[in-house]
């Protein structure tokens, strides 16, 4: 495993993050084909035994079981101080009035709780899943800045919002002195590179890391483009997001799949290796429900592209329209 510094911050992660939206409770949420924690645990231990000391979990995934099940598994396999948390705040766990978004009180409110649920004192980087349109920034930012003051949080990042956006947040934290976002948490893979216009050439200039979720589009870039999965099935996300542009990305995963046959590689080793090709990418969150899917991870690391290679798999891109994350 190799191991870098999140942006210019002085946090060390490996080169691959695990996200854990795959483990929590089934039936709960929004995720129906997560795995139980039984079924998770060895995904986990796999992990760490591959030297990955990053881990990427959310408040809503699976209802908050995602958390319980990292937690539970942490204390069971490791030491606390040997491993990088993350877990986001912003969507809404109920339907009540003051679920979700990133006021003050949601922050608060919201991160005892992820510490509860991880059973953790304090949390290695703190993402705000969202931009809340509804919130002040400046709200948000100081109530980000007291909550690592006050030792709970360690870093700060964000996920999935305009460039204008995270901008304007990191402005507003540098105005009044308060703690920077350390860290972007975006959409980009072979099949949606729209990031590459303003998102990561500011992360760049800006040190801030980038660990990119859905590096295989959601299994797209993993196997036969024809090929269905429990998850494909019933992912309604998936089609919101490739849907459109099906034409268009289908001959980007032949191409995929192209150079992995003649590498006699996995598509996922490809895929994966391409974007750790990227010069702004500092982790991506890698997900894993069958033993095959870390390995193949953790092996892209070790597969160096060929410039006429990385051309290859770029030619057929064309732009897509702009996906509001919400």
């Amino acid at each position: 495993m190799q191991y870098v510094r999140l942006g210019s911050s002085g946090l060390k992660v490996s080169r691959l993050a695990l996200g854990c939206m795959s483990y929590g409770e089934p039936g709960l949420g929004t995720h129906p084909w997560s795995l139980s924690e039984a079924e998770s645990l060895p995904f986990l231990a796999k992990a760490l035994d591959l030297g990955i000391n990053f881990f990427d979990t959310a408040n809503i995934y699976s209802l908050g079981t995602s958390e319980e099940f990292l937690g539970r598994a942490v204390r069971k396999l490791t030491r606390r101080e040997d491993v990088v948390i993350a877990t986001k705040v912003y969507e809404k766990l109920t339907s009540a009035p003051l679920s979700g978004g990133l006021s003050r009180s949601a922050i608060m409110r919201e991160l005892e709780a992820s510490l509860r649920r991880l059973n953790t004192d304090y949390i290695d980087l703190y993402i705000v899943h969202r931009w809340d349109p509804e919130t002040p920034v400046e709200e948000t930012m100081q109530a980000l800045h007291d909550v690592v003051r006050a030792g709970k949080v360690r870093y700060i990042g964000a996920s999935s919002m305009h460039a204008w956006q995270f901008v304007k947040a990191q402005y507003v934290a540098d105005l009044h002195g308060w703690t920077r976002f350390v860290s972007m948490q975006n959409h980009y893979n072979l099949l949606n590179r729209e990031e590459e216009r303003e998102m990561l050439p500011y992360c760049l200039a800006e040190g801030v890391g980038v660990t990119p979720w859905s590096p295989l589009a959601r299994g797209r870039l993993a196997r036969a483009w024809e090929a269905e999965s429990p998850r494909t099935s019933g992912d309604p996300v998936q089609h919101r997001f490739y849907g459109p542009t099906e034409r268009a990305d289908r001959a980007v995963a032949e191409v995929v799949a192209e150079i992995a046959a003649e590498r006699a590689l996995p598509m996922a080793q490809v895929a994966l290796a391409w974007l750790l090709h990227q010069p702004a990418v500092t982790s991506p969150v890698v997900g894993a429900t069958r033993p095959h899917h870390l390995e193949d991870a953790a092996a892209a690391l070790a597969v160096t592209l060929e410039d006429t290679e990385l051309a290859r798999l770029a030619a057929p891109y064309v732009p897509h329209s702009v996906v509001e994350y919400v």
